[in-house]
């Protein structure tokens, strides 16, 4: 998995008409809707196995 692109995003965003201070308030939700992340896939049962085993939940 990679990490967000932070500026990419805020850069979309601006493109957007959407002012930093409201960017950062938007719920990642929110986000994922303005940018057409409701039209993503669900992961499979087999994808989300493999991303626990790749990525497991730490203890302490």
């Amino acid at each position: 998995m990679s990490r967000p692109d932070w500026l990419a995003a805020l850069r979309l965003a601006a493109r957007m008409g959407i002012a930093p201070a409201e960017f950062w308030r938007l719920s990642l939700i929110e986000w994922r809707a303005l940018v057409g992340g409701h039209d993503a896939r669900p992961l499979s049962r087999r994808a989300l196995q493999i991303l626990m085993a790749d990525y497991p939940d730490k203890t302490s």
